[in-house]
């Protein structure tokens, strides 16, 4: 039996739902993937809303990503993998279960001696904080903002800029000012004047904002740059609990940053899309993926960057992590395990 959790429709966290059905009997290329791990990402805060870009119909099972262990193998094709190996997905849906149905070209091995957790909790931040500093090339000497950088993806963009030797900005609220300190990065308190603490600190600009914010405070983000600098948008937070078209927002922001990137004064913008490109040639996006979470899962194992946990949840109490990762209190990546027995 598979046991998953069905988000039903626009619902708070208590409204979401246990469910089980039989194990589907696996076509070629496919695997049952036991998870031993998965999360609680932004994306599934705007999925319960309503309000994640692409997200499908309701009902679906949510669950961006993943780790386990391959528990059964189509005959005669599973791809390769095996009994027991374990693997990693990045799946958008579908990893709030305790089993799941994967097309085995989807599935990254992971490392020997790597924990569930910490793996789960650099998979899709980990590769979108990569994709991301690649983006903006950041070098050593570059000084960068980063907003948020106490969450999954934040506190992995200061880590992967500092190793590259870049002095690094995080913008927290003020409980978590100790964290980022800790990370090595410079605290600001984003209820100050964050634009003029930027400017103490790097008086001609900074050579990247990441923003995960949007909303009107994407014009702090753009102000704070200098010429030839990148701002990196990758999400809408303040705007997630208006209400309206789901759409609307990230179109706005999207319009804007194309506005601003036309704009002949040496500075870029991207809006950073995951999925970019998997719909154009699926197998170049996998084997992209593939070698960004090999090179993840490598800085992890070397302890370039650390997977910080804030909190681990049984797949019956997901309410509860929903709750919790949408508090605004969690420090780093807010992780779901499977139920034992």
């Amino acid at each position: 039996m598979i046991t998953e959790v069905e988000l039903p429709g626009v619902v708070e966290p208590d409204g979401l739902r246990l469910r089980t059905r039989e194990v589907p009997q696996l076509a070629p290329g496919q695997v049952l993937v036991r998870m031993e791990a998965t999360g609680v990402s932004f994306a599934e805060q705007q999925m319960r809303r309503g309000k994640y870009y692409d997200q499908p119909p309701f009902p679906f099972v949510p669950g961006y990503d993943y780790v386990g262990v391959v528990e059964a193998v189509a005959e005669p094709d599973g791809g390769g993998l095996t009994v027991g190996q374990r693997v990693a997905a990045l799946s958008k849906i579908g990893g709030w279960a305790d089993r799941m149905v994967a097309d085995a070209a989807d599935l990254v091995p992971v490392p020997d001696g790597l924990g569930a957790e910490e793996v789960e909790a650099v998979i899709v931040n980990g590769v979108t904080a990569r994709r991301m500093i690649e983006f903006a090339k950041v070098s050593r000497g570059d000084t960068v903002v980063v907003l948020g950088a106490n969450g999954g993806v934040g506190s992995l963009l200061v880590q992967m800029a500092r190793h590259r030797g870049a002095r690094v900005v995080g913008v927290v609220s003020q409980r978590h000012l100790q964290y980022v300190r800790e990370l090595g990065a410079l605290a600001v308190d984003r209820t100050s004047d964050v634009a003029a603490a930027v400017r103490e600190i790097a008086p001609d600009g900074v050579a990247a904002v990441f923003d995960h914010v949007g909303g009107s405070g994407i014009k702090t983000s753009w102000s704070m740059l200098a010429r030839g600098g990148s701002l990196v948008s990758y999400g809408t937070a303040s705007t997630r609990d208006q209400s309206g078209n789901a759409k609307l927002p990230i179109l706005a922001l999207m319009a804007r940053l194309l506005l601003w990137r036309a704009l002949p004064n040496g500075r870029t913008t991207t809006f950073f899309n995951l999925w970019a490109g998997r719909k154009r040639n699926v197998e170049r996006y996998r084997t992209q993926l593939r070698a960004d979470l090999d090179a993840v899962f490598e800085d992890l194992a070397q302890g370039t960057i650390t997977a910080r946990i804030a909190r681990a949840f049984p797949l019956s109490a997901i309410a509860d992590a929903v709750r919790y990762a949408e508090s605004g209190t969690a420090a780093g990546k807010v992780v779901v395990v499977a139920d034992q027995g």
